[in-house]
């Protein structure tokens, strides 16, 4: 048989602290239940994670400990089973306190204790069954055993970060199976849109936004932690990235849009669309849908609320009508030389964000109003449009968005 030490390469043990390790750890084992009950005792009343835990850890807990405390004992007494692994228990602990969420510090304090404990066994049995006989060679082997337990920590940290990886990568695929379910329109399924909030950590109704940042490429990050930059204003919400857009829902609770986008802005590098309210996670598929239709308005960084862009989400909604639209709607304008054609179409803009007054487009261009009023007439002819015309108004507004989304 061969101790975890050995089995390193690090057995640096005097034969007589050897022979003590043998006999007191073989003899210490007897004793084995009144050690398992004082460490169960020192770890309770020392680290609260495991009190924590609920009314039945005690007994588990106690289970525990004692079949490390019995695995330590015979690896220090070159006493393992034939064909057992001698960091099997360390390696089932690591995964079991994984499982339970119980922090890692704690575990290897608790580690650390039984060590103390069977230390303090070994120099006991020493002094009260064999006289004080072994004494001196526990010293020698005290740097031995302190490496056994090392080693065992060791194994029981690897298992603790394999199984709270493995933990992670199962809820993270869980979510964005729930995830995928509600961009698919299955929400209105009660049982799974209970099942979804739960996951997601999101109420199954009240107000909620849909947030879409599309990835251009692997190396596009156009959302930096959102998650962490809306709890900061105590605001709840559950993200994911996917291969092609980064989706957060985020729960209103009684703010509005304008309030939790404004929140969101920190953490905006990129483009990003924000659905319109809703209230069951049945309506995520729609909101999903428009989220990325509002995130399509934009040609640069920033968050764009479909409410407020409908009618730059109609025109990147219909792609190919826009060649039509502008066609229609500036006629012989485009067929100008270019740099009167740039004037001209800043002259329209101004009039038209001026609600058709000469003179405020005149103060927006720094040009005197009769200028303007010529320009205008030179638009109206080569258009065909009336700037005063509501409907010519809308239509040549139109195409101005959709010059500027092109």
């Amino acid at each position: 048989m061969r101790s975890p030490a050995e089995g390193n390469g690090a057995l640096d043990c005097p034969e007589p602290a050897r022979d003590a390790l043998h006999k007191l750890s073989r003899v210490l084992l007897d004793n084995l239940e009144a050690l398992a009950d004082r460490l169960t005792i020192i770890v309770l009343q020392r680290e609260p994670a495991y009190a924590q835990l609920g009314i039945a850890a005690p007994d588990e807990l106690r289970e525990n400990l004692r079949g490390n405390i019995q695995r330590g004992l015979q690896s220090l007494g070159d006493n393992v089973p034939t064909g057992e692994d001698p960091q099997d228990t360390s390696r089932e602990t690591g995964r079991l306190r994984a499982r339970q969420n119980v922090p890692l510090e704690a575990v290897l304090r608790a580690y650390r204790l039984g060590g103390r404990v069977i230390w303090e066994g070994l120099l006991q049995t020493s002094r009260e069954r064999f006289a004080g006989y072994y004494d001196h060679a526990l010293l020698d082997a005290a740097g031995y055993v302190w490496r056994v337990i090392d080693s065992s920590s060791s194994a029981l940290v690897d298992a603790y970060r394999l199984e709270e990886a493995r933990l992670r990568s199962q809820e993270l695929s869980r979510r964005h199976a729930f995830l995928s379910a509600l961009l698919e329109g299955r929400g209105g399924d009660p049982v799974l849109a209970e099942e979804a909030a739960t996951a997601l950590g999101l109420p199954t109704s009240g107000p909620m936004l849909c947030v879409v940042a599309p990835v251009d490429s692997p190396r596009d990050d156009p959302l930096r932690s959102p998650r962490d930059v809306l709890a900061a204003h105590g605001i709840v919400s559950s993200w994911h990235v996917r291969p092609s857009d980064i989706v957060g829902l985020i729960a209103l609770g009684d703010r509005s849009p304008a309030a939790v986008l404004d929140a969101l802005g920190p953490a905006v590098a990129g483009r990003a669309g924000a659905s319109p309210v809703v209230h069951r996670l049945a309506e995520i598929g729609d909101a999903y849908a428009l989220a990325q239709t509002a995130a399509r308005t934009l040609r640069e960084p920033g968050v764009a609320f479909l409410d407020d862009r409908l009618p730059e989400a109609l025109l990147v909604g219909n792609p190919h009508l826009t060649p039509r639209l502008q066609q229609v709607a500036f006629g012989g304008l485009l067929d100008l030389p270019e740099p009167e054609r740039e004037t001209m179409f800043k002259t329209l803009e101004a009039m038209i964000d001026s609600g058709g007054s000469p003179t405020h487009a005149a103060q927006r261009l720094y040009c005197h109003r009769n200028t303007v009023i010529y320009r205008l007439q030179r638009i109206e002819s080569a258009t065909g449009r009336k700037v005063a015309e509501p409907r010519d108004r809308l239509l040549l507004a139109l195409g101005l968005m959709a010059r500027r989304q092109h």
